[in-house]
């Protein structure tokens, strides 16, 4: 082996001496990083899963959610439909309690042949009185504006035979309006055909057609309404058949159907107050409508008088008040015993006596005719004998 070959020969060992150190380190060296790695290991997996686990819930959430809005859709939807129903449901139950409350209510009227032959058969409407007219009363004085646009004329808006107007149906109509005592509406009904066709039926009959609370006979008792002839009125406490306690009475002054209507100064006549005995009995007023269009310049009218009654009879202090043909107001007192007027200055040798004196000028009395004092009071209560 030459020298050129040998150092050939060193070199080649030299470097495959230092290819084997240098694998050796390098060995060495990745046994040394495998310690130091193993923890990125189980991180890296652990990271990876997580965000496939985010992946899959966010994939989850886009593919139910429309599904699950759908159903709330659906099911608000479903909800609101069956709110709808019931309140449908609802409204139908209210027509039909209301349609029934209308039957209750108003009842419906039969024919007038058929309610004539059951007139026996309603709430007691019929009760003897003999030979009694009926009267209006109002309490309050009402102005002169109150009266001069009124008229007794019969208002002729229905036909004369339609046969939808009973006795019921009309006891029933008028009943609320003097429970109320709205007493325009009562002027209204009391002018209408069908009432005073209703009272004229009674005429000379000595009845009268009554509705109301009732005894074990029968009777009136408690309150009721009763409708009389010649256009009269009473509505208030009963007892055992007998107008008694706190009630009203009028009459109102209408020509008769078919006859021509005349202009009247007494308009309607009334009492408004203490009953006993079937009249007047205690504190109360009477009252009469005037249409002060009908007066001359000379008349002076009583339209209000108030103060205690004894059957029917003015009986004590008595106060009254007066109207005009200007509708001018004058107050007057008077005392009174058993209906006889004391005088105030006795005229007696002319035939007449003063029995009202003027409350603002003494010298001032309302006269009247010296017979005609006696029995001063609510005479159509007691145009008969009382019982």
């Amino acid at each position: 082996m030459n020298l050129l070959e040998k150092n050939h020969s060193e070199h080649e060992e030299q470097k495959e001496k230092e290819y084997k150190e240098r694998e050796q380190n390098e060995g060495k060296q990745k046994d040394g990083g495998q310690e130091w790695h193993e923890p990125k290991i189980p991180v890296i997996f652990i990271l990876t899963g997580i965000i496939v686990v985010l992946l899959i819930c966010i994939l989850a959430l886009l593919f139910f959610s429309p599904n699950k809005k759908s159903g709330s859709e659906d099911s608000q939807e479903a909800l609101q439909q069956d709110m709808l129903d019931y309140a449908n449901e609802q409204k139908q139950n209210d027509m039909t309690a209301a349609s029934s409350q209308d039957v209750i209510v108003v009842e419906n009227p039969a024919p007038p042949a058929a309610a004539e032959d059951a007139l026996s058969e309603e709430t007691p409407e019929v009760t003897e009185i003999e030979g009694e007219e009926d009267e209006e009363e109002e309490e309050e004085i009402v102005p002169e504006s109150d009266t001069i646009d009124k008229t007794a004329i019969i208002v002729d808006i229905e036909d004369e035979n339609d046969v939808s107007y009973t006795k019921e149906f009309i006891m029933n109509e008028m009943m609320p309006y003097f429970a109320d005592n709205n007493l325009d509406a009562i002027w209204d009904l009391a002018h209408l055909k069908r009432y005073v066709k209703l009272s004229a039926s009674l005429k000379n009959t000595g009845t009268y057609y009554y509705q109301g609370g009732v005894d074990s006979d029968g009777k009136p008792d408690g309150i009721g309404l009763a409708i009389y002839e010649n256009n009269s009125y009473y509505y208030g406490s009963w007892s055992h058949g007998l107008r008694s306690g706190d009630g009203r009475w009028i009459r109102f002054y209408i020509d008769e159907i078919g006859a021509k209507p005349t202009k009247k100064t007494y308009q309607s006549h009334s009492y408004s107050g203490m009953w006993s005995n079937d009249l007047p009995n205690g504190e109360g007023a009477e009252h009469y409508d005037v249409d002060i269009s009908q007066l001359t310049s000379k008349d002076r009218i009583i339209q209000n008088v108030v103060g205690n009654f004894t059957n029917g009879l003015y009986d004590g202090e008595m106060y009254a008040n007066t109207v005009d043909y200007i509708g001018n107001v004058e107050e007057w007192d008077g005392v009174a015993h058993q209906g006889v007027f004391d005088l105030w200055r006795d005229m007696s040798r002319i035939g007449e006596c003063s029995v009202w004196k003027n409350k603002t000028d003494s010298e001032l009395c309302l006269d009247i005719d010296k017979s005609e004092n006696k029995n001063q009071g609510i005479r159509e209560l007691f145009s008969a004998p009382v019982k």
